[in-house]
């Protein structure tokens, strides 16, 4: 048979096909398509709708090649579904534009547990990109932190921040750069700038920057968002049309403490009411909802978004308004971030970095606040129900700071002492001493300081609840001291310098392979957050009304050089190798800041035994504890005396027993037996 064919055509159908552009990529297009989500990893399952999040729509399309913008930044409220736009740009570039994509997490152990519980189950349960990628978990191209298409036309890669190695060795036309704010510096200096690099060498390269923020200045992604076009989401008035972003001052204007559930805004063109019912209507782009840029300029470079959860679909106006109801009213603190709830709040629900306070209030003014508002040194407010010491370990000397605290996140600094070889004892004052740790003397004198009393304003004798001492320096000889008391009555403390950790977390540690490794002192070393805990510490020392929370009240008595301690430190921005600036801490040359340290470690020990998530039901329990505490008889001066200088050393078998009744053991007792009863 012959079979006719046209040469000259054959050759332009072949030009044809080898120079047709490659189909469009539309990030919103193909989530519709091939996006489902199980419950596994929403509470919304079902297909991806853009009427759920229409306001994702335009930050998919900035993602896309068709935009000129090499960044892409989204400041957001937590819990808002912005990780979404992440997983869908991750996840659609690998489908329809193949090459290497890096995917970047504060460490490298987020970056595993997102790769096992995040993008796995996306990637089983999406058949497009199921057939991509080999599901044998014995082949090298599919581990946990790096997956390669089949066909070898791209791969992800998973990094941590925290690592130079996983930062480097690669070069991806897309990247994700995720919890941007939580960064911290590395070995090679700014992570951040590490990253942008990988990137650079294209042209066309796409950089998604994704963060709740958290502490400003210093904050990674306000300061991408100031440096875009800024874009915010406006809404047209349910009532007028006119359109207007909703801003948290206009709800936070019109809370009824009476009705939260009635919050709601004001528009600010015909001054109707806007309810939570409208927010459906409101935020659906065919009604005129829509992205506005204060730099629209800046649009062809990089595009910055912020969205807060005022107009999310997962949180109710009602919740909004009760959390600041809480907040105002002193209500316990519900998230271990280190921060506080004024700052959990502001990041976490308005999806905007909390205002550091970098310079504390003048030494002075405390001072004098103190002497004229304080209370006898040495004598236990009726306000403080909970007693923690915060002991710092020096070279020659431990000094120690006795810390009261109460309801409302109430603080009261009532006494302080300096241990010595050669005394024995607790002298006040800043003297210098020559006794170490070591010394069986120094030791003798914190035992005793366990079992010391001080006297409440009701005339009860009370001892310390718990002790957190300094554990950074002089490790073995400060672990040799706690190991000979209970877990429940001493632990040992250090500060840590990642901004974005949990308030207390248990100190860990790795061998040369970088695996963790158990310690004889795990169980009873905890790091803290010093950053975030210095930056509470300013904005307490500020609040000079009892009624507020976190107001902290002083004794008496402390002298000049105690204030300068307490307000030593000033957080200041510091040059890196590259030319970036971070926030760090400083002590200025000449100056000492041991009071500081012992207010943060004695908070240390408050947080280790939860005592700022405690419930008005647990504090109810402590001071009813204590209201049956009889006060003693009322002895002559003689008795007094003798009480000061024979208190006893405590015997082994007393310190190492879990049967001292303690306030804080009492109302730990108290809610195991109302948790007992609940069980029943």
């Amino acid at each position: 048979m012959t079979v006719l064919y046209n040469p000259e055509r054959l050759v332009f159908d072949v030009l044809a096909e080898a120079t047709e552009p490659p189909p469009a990529v539309d990030y919103l297009a193909w989530a519709k398509k091939n996006i489902v989500f199980s419950e596994r990893i929403t509470d919304h399952p079902g297909p991806y709708s853009e009427e759920l999040v229409p306001f994702f729509s335009e930050i998919l399309r900035a993602l896309s090649p068709e935009d000129p913008c090499n960044i892409v930044s989204l400041a957001k409220s937590a819990q808002i579904g912005g990780t979404i736009c992440a997983n869908i740009f991750t996840l659609g570039s690998l489908d329809m534009a193949p090459g290497d994509f890096l995917y970047v997490h504060p460490t490298e152990e987020n970056a595993a547990r997102w790769s096992k519980t995040k993008l796995m189950p996306l990637v089983r349960e999406t058949p497009s990109i199921a057939a991509l990628f080999s599901q044998n978990s014995r082949d090298a191209s599919n581990s946990v932190l790096y997956k390669e298409r089949i066909d070898g036309r791209g791969a992800i890669q998973a990094a941590g921040a925290n690592s130079p190695a996983g930062l480097s060795m690669i070069s991806p036309r897309k990247q994700v750069q995720d919890d941007l704010a939580k960064w911290q510096m590395n070995e090679a200096g700014d992570p951040e700038v590490q990253a942008d690099s990988r990137t650079k060498a294209f042209f066309t390269g796409k950089i998604f920057k994704i963060s709740t923020p958290m502490v400003a200045p210093g904050c990674k992604i306000t300061q991408n968002y100031q440096e875009g076009t800024q874009e915010s989401y406006h809404v047209p008035c349910p009532h007028c049309h006119e359109l207007q972003e909703l801003k948290w001052e206009n709800m936070r204007d019109h809370i009824d403490p009476e009705h939260p559930e009635k919050a709601h805004f004001v528009c600010v063109h015909c001054g109707c009411e806007i309810h939570e019912y409208h927010r459906a209507w409101m935020v659906k782009p065919e009604n005129g909802s829509k992205w506005v840029a204060k730099y629209p300029d800046r649009a062809r470079r990089h595009r910055s978004f912020r969205i807060w959860m005022a107009y999310s679909p997962f949180e109710r106006w009602e919740n909004l308004a009760r959390e600041w109801l809480t907040l105002q009213q002193g209500g316990p603190e519900r998230r271990e971030n280190g921060s506080g709830a004024e700052q959990t709040f502001f990041n976490d629900w308005l999806g905007l970095a909390y205002e550091a306070d970098n310079r504390a209030i003048e030494w002075e003014t405390l001072r004098d606040r103190a002497e004229e508002k304080g209370f006898k040194r040495g004598v236990i407010p009726a306000e403080a129900l909970a007693l923690v010491i915060g002991a710092d370990v020096q070279g020659d000397r431990v000094e120690w700071l006795l810390v009261g605290y109460g309801r409302n996140r109430y603080r009261a600094v009532i006494d302080h002492g300096v241990i010595d070889a050669r005394a024995g004892s607790h002298q006040p004052g800043f003297k210098e001493h020559s006794g170490h740790i070591s010394e069986p003397e120094v030791r003798a004198a914190l035992d005793r300081l366990l079992v010391r009393e001080w006297i409440d304003e009701s005339g009860r004798k009370r001892t310390a609840d718990r002790l957190a001492i300094d554990g950074n320096a002089y490790t073995e000889d400060v672990w040799s001291w706690v190991k000979r008391h209970p877990k429940s009555r001493v632990l040992m403390v250090r500060g840590g310098n990642v901004e974005a950790a949990p308030p207390i977390a248990q100190v860990k540690e790795y061998d040369k392979r970088g695996k963790p490794k158990k310690s004889k002192w795990t169980s009873r070393f905890f790091s803290f957050n010093a950053s975030q805990f210095k930056l509470r510490l300013y904005r307490d020392f500020r609040k000079d009304e009892p009624e507020r929370p976190g107001y902290i009240r002083f004794a008496r008595g402390f002298g000049d050089d105690f204030y300068q301690q307490a307000t030593a430190e000033n957080r200041v921005a510091e040059k890196t190798r590259t030319g970036h600036s971070r926030y760090v801490w400083v002590l200025p040359p000449g100056k000492r800041n041991e009071i500081m340290d012992m207010l943060n470690q004695s908070l240390a020990g408050a947080y280790r035994f939860g005592l700022p998530y405690w419930t008005d039901e647990e504090w109810d329990a402590i001071e009813d504890r204590l209201s049956r505490i009889e006060a003693p008889a009322q002895g002559d001066l003689e008795d007094h005396i003798a009480a000061q200088t024979t208190a006893p050393v405590p015997k082994r078998a007393a310190l190492e027993g879990e049967a001292d009744q303690s306030p804080l053991l009492a109302a730990a007792l108290a809610r195991a037996a109302r948790a007992a009863q609940r069980n029943r």
